[in-house]
């Protein structure tokens, strides 16, 4: 349950006066609907906490650091981009609804910052001077440019049905702060093992499915090959009666060697096919049945090792004893089989690929193929539309991505890292400098009628350069960091 309306006004009234005049020093984004502001007063940085998650609205300040990615999302990158170093004028709740407002003096003017925390819709604004929106977390376009508009009320709180969940009793300059900051982190933790259940127990089902699914397939190759197991003796049959054979003949029939009351065989035969033609065929389909044999049956022992590893997971789950694994949250979009043996992450969790990896002097991942099949699969498989694509002009070589956030540009050095890289994955590299081609991945497509790899271009930009040693150095350092 997220604050509410009074609950907010308590938290506001202890916080807004001691905000009022601070500068916000710093901007993280830890999560996609939460933003930490470090907000300089003299004599101390308090860490304001905003939240627009729809079932943990909130806002408090907080004593507690929480992890950021690697790459600050764009609206992170726009609030930095317009509110790092600006001075907090005020902060105030809009009467009897869940909306605060924090107006700031920034180098471009009076902007404010709405937080309407109303649970469900839940959306952080930023508004200009004219109070039209800039940007919100939710993205929602068309609310881009349009004047602000306060949402309608529904279901306000009511003062004769609240319960005061935070009384301040815990003491210190922040109380109510503090016990709100408790109360959400235990909720959030809950929270969080709820989705991982509830993400966990979709991965196994599917699993299931899928194991079950090729373990049938590979059951019924395994019976189509063992219709091959006796191929070997007619092979051999018809290896001892390859004189006898008559051209044309649709079958033979023979003394059966191999069995101890020595009884006559019809084989069948292809009459398109010569005696030796014959024999071969046979021989050639035995040796199918041995390779079945010697490769499905391992697969299937191991694959129903698997289903009793799954179905007592999913049992766990089920009874309600399963826990998630402590250095790993959801693993809902990465793939069944890899996600059950690894536990690794969701979400923005990144795919894992045979590709090159670098990281850029700003920190963003670049990607290298190291061949044109890798190449088609960076460009049009691991790549995202916003992602900076790269690649020498004129010469065969290497796609090269940058990693991006949605609306972000690549800084200057990325750029140029990014670049060394295409050259240096090129045959331009004897020539030790060149001219690299970029461009939005949205603006490559591939060459119909063409081989993999291959791509026409719109929207480029270029840029010349030359193999930096130091530059290539640093980039291996960093890579082999990772």
């Amino acid at each position: 349950m997220s604050l509410n309306r009074l609950e907010l006004e308590q938290a506001v009234m202890e916080i807004a006066p001691i905000l009022r005049g601070g500068w916000i020093q710093k901007i993280q984004q830890p999560a996609p609907d939460t933003l930490l502001l470090d907000i300089r007063v003299p004599g101390q940085t308090h860490r304001l906490l905003i939240s627009s998650r729809p079932d943990t609205s909130r806002l408090h300040l907080t004593n507690h650091p929480l992890q950021n990615p690697p790459t600050p999302p764009a609206f992170c990158q726009f609030l930095r981009a317009h509110f790092q170093g600006a001075r907090i004028d005020g902060i105030c709740q809009v009467p009897n609804d869940r909306i605060v407002e924090i107006h700031c003096a920034c180098k471009a003017g009076t902007h404010t910052i709405v937080c309407e925390l109303t649970g469900r819709k839940s959306n952080i604004l930023i508004l200009d001077a004219d109070r039209r929106i800039l940007r919100n977390l939710a993205n929602e376009r068309d609310l881009v440019t349009q004047p602000y508009v306060y949402p309608a009320q529904h279901g306000k709180d009511r003062q004769e049905t609240w319960s005061n969940r935070f009384p301040g009793s815990l003491g210190g300059n922040f109380p109510i702060s503090a016990e709100i900051d408790a109360y959400y982190r235990d909720k959030e933790s809950t929270l969080a093992v709820d989705h991982a259940k509830e993400a966990r127990l979709r991965v196994l089902r599917n699993t299931l499915k899928k194991e079950h699914r090729r373990i049938q397939a590979w059951r019924e190759d395994l019976d189509r090959a063992a219709r091959y197991r006796d191929y070997a003796r007619y092979g051999e049959l018809i290896k001892a009666n390859l004189g006898t054979i008559a051209k044309g003949a649709d079958h033979m029939t023979v003394t059966d060697y191999f069995d101890e009351q020595l009884p006559e065989v019809t084989i069948p035969l292809d009459r398109t096919k010569s005696p030796q033609g014959n024999m071969d065929d046979y021989f050639r389909k035995h040796r199918k049945h041995i390779a079945a044999e010697r490769e499905l049956t391992p697969r299937i022992e191991q694959a129903e090792r698997e289903l009793e590893r799954f179905r007592a997971e999913l049992s766990a789950l089920e009874q309600g004893t399963w826990t998630p694994p402590a250095a790993s949250p959801s693993s809902s979009s990465v793939k069944a089989r890899i996600a059950t043996r690894n536990n690794r992450p969701s979400g923005e969790t990144q795919r894992r690929g045979p590709f090159r990896r670098f990281m850029s002097a700003d920190g963003l991942p670049i990607f290298v193929g190291r061949n044109a099949r890798e190449n088609d699969e960076l460009t049009f498989g691991l790549a995202k539309s916003d992602d900076l694509w790269l690649h020498a002009r004129g010469a065969p070589g290497s796609h090269v991505v940058v990693r991006l956030g949605k609306g972000a540009d690549a800084p200057v050095e990325t750029l140029r890292d990014a670049a060394t890289l295409a050259l240096l994955y090129s045959d331009l590299k004897k020539s030790g400098k060149g001219e690299v081609v970029y461009t939005r991945r949205k603006w490559v497509k591939k060459a119909k009628g063409q081989a993999p790899g291959a791509v026409t271009i719109t929207q480029e930009k270029s840029l010349h350069v030359s193999l930096d040693k130091t530059r290539l150095d640093a980039l291996k350092v960093r890579s082999a960091g990772e």
